[in-house]
């Protein structure tokens, strides 16, 4: 018997599946943060690359404590990912503070059209404050001008529209649409909080038509399902997906998380 073995290496097999460079904090309880994010992009089939902005001690229940990783090694972190090897597209989560919105801000490529998913973290589900006022703004005026899609819930879109929380669509398609105004190229204002039998995401881009994404609402919890659906999305954009088709495709692969948690 023959045994036919490949010349190429581990590395350069890695090297040509497609990348996405994620931004974020760790969570010590593995329910959400980077290691979430990472895992979502193994089950999709897409490498990661890091850049830490910030520990956390955290439960399922609340966060205990946060340490803010020095701007200038989470510059460091971005640029050594970016010159690592291709990057198809970035996830950013958590930021925690000004200055590490405005680092992130100062490395992101300006040319190369690689696209941005933001997840706006601005508290922990147990109701902890991940960012503060000071660094919601800096997110809206050097941020969302560099956004491909942003993915707030219904409470995240209310706090960054300093509004009441939605609770009708027409209310969450006038959030979207002022979000859009900031200067990001498209919204998905996820509907997991609010009321009903469906779960009902509003797409919505410049220029573009609303567009409602449905699912059955399940009667299941799993923490970082806002952090696996925009890494998700991100892994579709890095792969030559649309944004539309990302956007489904990220809701189909949460739904299979929520499925599996109360299996």
């Amino acid at each position: 018997m023959t045994i036919l073995r490949s010349s190429r290496s581990a590395s350069e097999v890695l090297s040509e599946r497609p990348a996405v460079l994620v931004i974020s904090g760790s969570d010590s309880s593995a329910g959400a943060g980077i290691i979430r994010d990472v895992r979502a992009l193994a089950d999709l089939g897409v490498e990661a690359l890091c850049a830490i902005t910030a520990v956390t001690a955290q439960t399922h229940c609340h966060v205990v404590s946060v340490h803010h990783v020095p701007q200038e090694v989470v510059r460091a972190q971005i640029h050594a990912a970016l010159e690592s090897r291709a990057i198809g597209a970035i996830k950013i989560g958590m930021l925690a503070t000004r200055e590490t919105v405005n680092a992130v801000a100062d490395c992101l490529p300006r040319h190369g059209n690689i696209p941005v998913v933001l997840d706006p973290v601005l508290s922990s589900s147990s109701g902890g404050v991940l960012l503060d006022e000071a660094g919601r703004e800096a997110m809206r005026t050097r941020l969302f001008p560099m956004t491909t899609v942003l993915t707030p819930n219904i409470p995240e879109a209310a706090g960054l529209c300093s509004a009441a929380v939605a609770v009708s669509p027409d209310a969450r398609l006038a959030q979207a649409r002022l979000l859009l105004s900031t200067g990001i190229h498209a919204v998905l204002l996820k509907g997991g909080h609010a009321e009903g039998a469906e779960a009902a995401d509003l797409l919505l881009a410049r220029n573009g038509e609303p567009q409602w994404l449905i699912a059955p609402r399940l009667d299941a919890r799993c923490r970082g399902t806002g952090c696996a659906l925009a890494s998700a999305i991100a892994a579709g954009l890095a792969s030559g997906s649309s944004l539309p088709e990302a956007c489904r495709r990220a809701k189909q692969y949460v739904l299979s998380l929520l499925s599996n948690s109360r299996s």
